[in-house]
């Protein structure tokens, strides 16, 4: 079988862990678009590529089958509406803008050229995560009532350029916001529903170098759901739970054991309904096989644009609430 013909856009981090996983899945010819040449150089040196440019209009007159797009949040809308023109099927990295202009533009001309369009929001890919999730989405324990979020990481640690990239302005995606919180709020919709109201409380704390905020207090309702988020991205552990309590018992994902884990009885102890062993690349790896499987037709995306707009719909207003110290209701 011939491969699928991938362009990454951007060649970031996020944008050479992108390129190394559709390599690793065996089933893409990889190219990389990067306006810097030294990255771009680097990068051509280190992996196998079929195409290295500088500019994305003669990139895509190489007619990638698939347009990753890894750039600073505020041009993915644009740059996603040029790759789905060009006939490309697209993969937009998170969050799917830092506003809805043009949105509406974008979902048209995919809509328009018939191109699978899909958004990396990766927790997803996650089969802890997913596997809770099913048991939720079965009924297994009831209605979902309320969940509690933590999460933290000593982002220095796994993000050490963070000072000289999109983070450090909202304006491009950065802040702990858009940049983190985005990914557990999306999975908590994907999981119980999307969100109809929040209020928050955010603040730059101790990340040096930068003046987002690095911490995060969100109180939320997914409708009839009740539900508490707290971020921040300077402690020591690297860890992440979501707790959902039922109608019928709690379950609970743990991100750093890679397990789900449940109790149904009052005052019983957490037993463990399933576990796996991930490397980091490995939900990368899963993501970029499902977004092939997708543009082939044998499955679907695992975030759409729909389902991302809503997310970004919350991004906004979370800002807006801890902005203005006030509850904001999504339309």
């Amino acid at each position: 079988m011939s491969k699928h013909r991938v362009l990454i856009i951007g060649g970031g981090s996020i944008g050479e862990r992108h390129l190394r996983c559709f390599l690793r899945t065996g089933e893409a010819d990889v190219s990389l678009c990067e306006i810097n040449p030294e990255l771009r150089a680097r990068l051509a040196s280190t992996y196998t590529l079929s195409g290295s440019f500088g500019d994305l209009n003669e990139a895509l007159a190489a007619r990638p089958e698939v347009a990753v797009i890894c750039t600073p949040a505020h041009l993915h809308i644009a740059q996603g509406i040029q790759c789905a023109q060009a006939g490309a099927h697209l993969l937009i990295e998170k969050p799917l803008s830092t506003s809805l202009d043009r949105i509406d533009d974008l979902l048209a001309v995919v809509a328009e050229r018939q191109r699978i369009a899909g958004v990396a929001y990766v927790l997803r890919c996650h089969p802890m995560l997913a596997a809770m999730r099913d048991a939720w989405q079965r009924g297994d324990f009831g209605r979902p009532l309320h969940v509690t979020v933590s999460s933290g990481q000593h982002f220095p640690l796994y993000r050490p350029a963070y000072r000289n990239i999109y983070y450090t302005n909202r304006a491009t995606g950065g802040g702990a916001i858009q940049d983190a919180l985005t990914h557990l709020v999306n999975a908590v919709e994907w999981t119980v529903g999307p969100v109809s109201a929040v209020a928050a409380d955010a603040q730059h704390l101790w990340l040096e170098g930068v003046t987002v905020e690095d911490t995060v207090n969100l109180i939320a309702r997914h409708g009839s759901v009740m539900a508490t988020y707290g971020l921040n991205q300077f402690q020591a552990p690297n860890e992440t739970s979501i707790t959902i309590a039922g109608e019928q018992g709690t379950t609970r994902y743990e991100a750093h054991n890679s397990r789900w884990v449940a109790a149904r009885e009052p005052g019983a102890a957490w037993e463990v309904q399933a576990s796996c062993t991930l490397e980091r690349d490995d939900m990368f790896v899963e993501q970029a096989r499902r977004t092939l499987q997708a543009v082939a037709g044998s499955g679907p995306v695992t975030c759409t644009l729909a389902e991302a707009r809503q997310t970004l719909r919350v991004n906004l207003a979370v800002l807006e609430a801890a902005d203005h110290q006030r509850w904001v209701t999504l339309a």
